[in-house]
């Protein structure tokens, strides 16, 4: 009887895949080293010669190579001077606005960056981008081709700060005097004692800091970065000089030195009554701090 040889062939053929040549690693006997096993010289030498740039071929693409030392990560790169004109344009705009808010400098007055860069003992570049940044804030203008005018502000604008102010900060105060514990609150009277020092300074500039940071100090309880961020932005407007210089510019509307301190003592007081639980008083003190815009 005939053979049929084809069906049994293709049935093979469809039961066994078909083979890929990969090189077989052989079991490593002692005294083996990488390349000395059968395959391993052949696939080195096809990468770059035997034992070199095989295992520095397999290391760029990630792989684990045997007999070869990790490689050690790359060293953070060292700061560049980019990170200390940053530093002195920090310092710059610190030093501009304590300017303002003593009131050296003038609203409607125009002032150039190289005359200011003179003035700090710096280049006109950090003094520019510092200005940018009052810009941003509000507090100067740009003058094409002359510089920077620090814009004028009238008591209504002041009063509208005031009451966004009071709009944002008021019902978050309120609402922490039920919820913030006593203890919470006495940690803050160093910041609240150092605003009475502050105004009984007479520096503006002095008292306008302390007083944004007993403020933020408060409002960093409520756990929300972006009110502390926006509410202290509003405060420093609040801060901007008025125009002629009138009573008022400097710290939050009260310019003489008997306002500063009567400002300040409402922040002992409040603290006082938060301390205490007493919700009536602390109701009534927070509105009528805000009503000075302090």
């Amino acid at each position: 009887m005939k053979q049929d040889t084809q069906g049994p062939v293709e049935g093979a053929a469809q039961a066994r895949p078909p083979r890929v040549p990969v090189q077989r690693a052989t079991a490593a006997r002692p005294g083996d080293r990488l390349g000395d096993r059968p395959g391993e010289r052949q696939a080195g030498a096809g990468r770059g010669g035997p034992g070199g740039g095989g295992a520095r071929d397999g290391a760029a693409r990630g792989e684990h190579t045997h007999g070869e030392p990790a490689v050690p990560p790359l060293a953070p790169p060292r700061p560049r001077a980019a990170v200390q004109r940053s530093s002195v344009r920090g310092q710059v705009l610190d030093a501009l606005r304590t300017a303002l808010v003593r009131g050296e400098l003038r609203p409607g007055e125009v002032y150039s960056a190289p005359v200011l860069g003179e003035r700090f003992g710096v280049s006109a570049t950090p003094v520019r981008e510092a200005m940018q940044q009052l810009t941003l804030e509000g507090a100067v203008e740009v003058v094409p081709n002359r510089g920077f005018r620090v814009v004028e502000r009238g008591a209504r604008e002041l009063a509208e700060l005031a009451e966004v102010r009071a709009l944002i900060e008021m019902p978050v105060m309120l609402r922490l005097a039920r919820t913030v514990p006593a203890e919470r609150w006495a940690e803050l009277r160093p910041l609240a004692e150092a605003t009475v020092r502050a105004a009984s300074s007479g520096c503006r500039a002095t008292y306008a800091e302390a007083d944004r940071a007993f403020h933020r100090a408060v409002l960093a309880l409520a756990g929300n970065e972006q009110l502390v961020r926006i509410a202290e932005d509003l405060h420093r407007r609040a801060q901007w000089p008025l125009v002629g210089g009138a009573a008022g510019a400097g710290a939050g509307g009260r310019g003489r030195r008997g306002e500063l301190v009567a400002d300040a003592h409402e922040h002992t007081a409040l603290l006082d009554a938060l301390i205490a639980g007493d919700l009536e008083v602390v109701r009534a003190l927070v509105g009528e701090h805000f009503s000075g815009a302090g």
